[in-house]
Parts: C-alpha cells; structure tokens; sequence
C-alpha cells in the first residue's frame, strides 16, 4: 500500500475515539461488577453486541487487524461480540427452556446452562477490562462513569400474552407430521460426526473436522430451516393442537439450533482468534481464554447436549411415524451383484432402522425381517438355490455338454460351458481369465451332473454370477417403502460388479 492511500493517524484516532464511546462506557459498567454474570441481561448483552459490531466494521474497513498500534483493540472487540453472541444465546435459553417442553436427558441442562454462561460471563468481563487497558493505552478517551445498572435490569411479570390470533387449517395431521418427523430424523443423521465426537471425549475439540466452524454452521443452518418451516407451516395451526408431540419436536429443533451455533461461535474463536499466530508487536499479547477451556465447554456443554436430545428427538419422531404409517407393498428386483450380500442388505437394514419403522421382505413365501442385514443375508439361501435350478435348465437346454467326454476332461468342459454361457449372456464373469478350483470335475456322476455341480461351485465361490430376474416383495410403512423403492432403482449402491456408485440425494443418510 503507498503512503498517499494512509488514512492520517488523528482522523481515524477521533473516528474511533466516538465510535467507542459507548461500547468503552458498557465495558466500563461490566468490568466494575463484583458478580459479572449477576450482570448479564438481555438488554446488556444486547447492547454489548450491537456497539462492539459497529466498532469492529469500522476497524476492518481500515485494516486494523493488520496494523500493530490498533490490532490488539480489533482482537478485544472481536471478543466482546462473540461472547456477547455466545451470551445472548445462553440467555435465550434461559428463558425460552420452559416452552420447549424438552424430554429429560440424563444430565441437568439448566444447570449446564449456567455453567455455561457463568464462563462466557467471565471472559466478557475480562475482555471488558482489556477493552479499557487498550483505551489508555491508544490515548482514547472514556466516557463519565454512570450508573447503568438500572437500565439494564430485565424484570420480567410472569405468564403470556393471548392466543386470539385464531387457528389456521392445514389439510393433514398425518402428511404435516410424516414431514417435519422424516426432515428432523434426516438431520440428525447428517449430524451423526458432530453427535459422535461427545461420546468420545478424547478427541481434540475444535482440531476435529466434524467441529470445526464451517461443518456446525451448515448444522446450524440446516436445523435453523427446520425450525422456520415449523413456523411456517404448523405454528398456529390447528394439527398443533391435535398432536401435541409437534410442539414438542419443535422444542428440540430449536435447541439444537440454539446450541449449534454456539458450537459454531466456539469453533470460530478458536480458529480464528486462539489457534492463530499473533502479531509480535501487538500490545496484548494474553489469552482472553485458554484453549483447553474451550475446548472443555464446547464439547461438555454445546457438542454434548446436541447429542442428547437429538437422540431423544430421534425416538419421538419414530414413535410418531408409526402412529401415522400407512402400510404399503412394493415389489423391487434383488440386487444384480450376489444378490442380498453385505453392502444391499446394510443399506436397506440401516434404511429401515432410520425410520425406526417395522418393515418386512417377502421372499419365495418366506418371510425376512428387513431391518436386520443378517436376516436379508439369510435370503440369499433362496436366492442361490433358484439360480441353481436355472442354471441346470440352461446348460441342458442349450445343450452346451458334450456327449462323449474323457472323464479327465471335465475340467476343461466346464471352462467351455461357463465361456459360452457367458458368451450368450446367461451369467457374469467375475474372473477374468476364469481359473478353477482344484479337483474340478472328480467325483462320480455323469459328465452333465459333475458340469452342473461345478458351475454351481463357482458360483458360490462368488467368481460367476448368473443374472436372472428375481424379485422380493417388502411390507411396511408407505414412506420407508418410497426409500428402498429409490434404494433398488439406484441398485441398491452398486453397479453389476459390486463398486459403489453415488445414491440420490434423498438417500445420503445412508452413506454417513
């Protein structure tokens, strides 16, 4: 940057100067308290928010951040709004917990909440106390003490305003909650990462990529979505009424939202403001907190309370499915790859289990729980045993056996007739070149009975695989039914030799 493009020091000293007025006067008012978080209100956290982002837009449009006499202010701002954020959050919950109607976890939320806030009362404190050091420091002046105490107060009279606003209709109890219930478990399954991290308390905090600040904003925005299309479409509403688990799930959509983006105000400080190298001439060179504290808040507070009642959310919204399940048919092809092996039989296992949903698989008049892969892998028992009995039907109608043949020869004769099988597009090979087992061909029985057995045995040794059209028919849930039914169009996950290929976007839960 040339000389001729800096801003002259004692205009932008005055501009600040005013522009901190307030902000140097509420840092004033909460460095001096005896008990900071006896403090915090609403309206003063509010505040503190409100007059450190005007003053952090007015230091990033001249670069402050780059520039050692005013970095240090920008890094002090930047810290009252976050944890004033962080405050404001907190404090919400506070008072909103009541209306959520939360089912009980095995820890106390209100009490964690406190704890909480008691940190992020701590920290603003101290960053107020730094706030004024820096005032002094740049020469900035700072306004008259006042008494802000009163202005800030929030005492609040109990109960509510009346709901004479009237009721809105909406055309099903079942379609609105079959929606909101199937959103809500999607997202939980696309948080399992984040969710997963609070069980394992070892692992870095913020260093994990499922912590980090851009994975729990795209969270907390997609849960921010499914609180808002709640109050679009059911708030109001006469189904609210008429189930009253809506309110409910509505309750844990919302504090899961509120406590992802505390998650994501975490993640930001650390990535952004304690893992980050600091300027060597800064004049405040401390830490406001220690990462080891944040990280400890943000996994024992945030990472594991979204886990908690997203888990309880999950059970409620499962239970309300079934009690809306329209039960349905659907009849599908089996998978073209070694029909119901471990891949298609996990898939659709995981598929069913989502939805937390009873959905049963007919198979040749036997009937397979489809929510257990090891009881779909049991089907392949049918499956086989009917390629079996085509593929002897094949090789005497084609007629591919020789009738006169060395005994010694067989080996080769099941070579040729798998080849010419294959040639004829009657089974796939999945060995190329085809090399057969040991033995091929000994044992008694005529020439086509030892062909037939041992084009059988390649089968089973998983290196043919004979494509014939099978079906299954699976009972259940018409929803859960609109998923494996997508499932089976997009080959259960898998093309005719077994590699993965990509699932829509309605089933990526299932890759997670």
């Amino acid at each position: 940057m040339m000389d001729a493009d800096l801003v002259a020091e004692p205009s932008i000293h005055e501009l600040i100067e005013k522009r901190a007025q307030t902000l140097l006067a509420l840092s004033d008012h909460l460095a001096h308290c005896a008990i900071p978080r006896e403090a915090l209100t609403r309206p003063l956290v509010g505040d503190l928010l409100s007059h450190s982002m005007q003053l952090e837009e007015l230091l990033d449009t001249y670069d402050a951040a780059k520039c050692c006499n005013w970095c240090s202010l920008r890094s002090i701002t930047a810290a009252i709004k976050l944890f004033s954020d962080v405050s404001y959050e907190l404090l919400h919950i506070c008072h909103r917990v009541p209306t959520y109607h939360l089912m009980p976890v095995e820890r106390d939320f209100t009490a964690a909440t406190n704890e909480t806030l008691e940190f992020a009362s701590l920290i603003l404190a101290q960053a107020a106390k730094e706030m004024l050091n820096q005032a002094r420091e740049l020469g900035l002046k700072t306004p008259a003490k006042s008494d802000l105490a009163a202005p800030f107060r929030e005492s609040l009279p109990e109960g509510r305003l009346p709901h004479s606003c009237g009721v809105r209709r909406v055309d099903t109890v079942a379609g609105t909650v079959t929606l909101l219930a199937t959103a809500f478990l999607n997202l939980a399954s696309e948080c399992e990462d984040v969710r997963a991290a609070s069980r394992h308390p070892e692992f870095p905090g913020p260093g994990l990529p499922a912590l980090s600040e851009e994975r729990l904003r795209s969270l907390e925005f997609q849960f921010h979505n499914l609180q808002s299309q709640y109050d679009t479409y059911v708030s109001g509403t006469q189904v609210e009424h008429q189930d009253t688990d809506l309110p409910v799930l509505r309750g844990h959509a919302s504090v899961v939202f509120h406590l992802l983006r505390i998650a994501t105000l975490f993640a930001h400080y650390y990535e952004r403001h304690v893992n980050k190298q600091r300027c060597s001439e800064a004049q405040f060179k401390g830490h406001l907190v220690e990462p080891e504290a944040l990280q400890l808040v943000l996994m024992n507070y945030s990472i594991a309370f979204i886990d908690l009642y997203t888990s309880r959310a999950v059970s409620l919204c499962q239970e309300m499915l079934k009690r809306y399940a329209e039960v349905g048919r659907i009849e599908v092809p089996i998978p073209k790859y070694r029909g119901f092996h471990v891949r298609p039989s996990t898939l659709i296992a995981k598929l069913v289990l989502h939805y937390g949903s009873k959905v049963q698989m007919l198979l040749a008049e036997e009937i397979y729980d489809a929510g257990s892969s090891l009881d779909l892998f049991r089907a392949n028992e049918k499956i086989n045993a009917q390629k079996r009995r085509w593929l002897a039907q094949e090789i005497v109608r084609l007629d591919v056996v020789p009738a006169h043949c060395e005994p010694q020869d067989a080996a080769s004769v099941v070579h040729s007739v798998v080849l010419a099988l294959a040639q004829k597009s009657k089974l796939v090979l999945y060995e190329q070149p085809l090399e057969l087992p040991e033995r091929t061909g000994a044992g008694e029985g005529t020439l086509l009975e030892k062909v037939t057995a041992e084009t059988a045995r390649l089968l089973a040794m998983g290196k043919i695989d004979i494509g014939i059209d099978v079906t299954a028919q699976f009972i259940g849930d018409k929803r859960v039914l609109s998923d494996i039914q997508l499932l089976a169009e997009h080959g259960y996950g898998e093309d005719n030799y077994g590699n993965n290929i990509p699932l829509p976007k309605q089933l990526a839960y299932l890759r997670r």
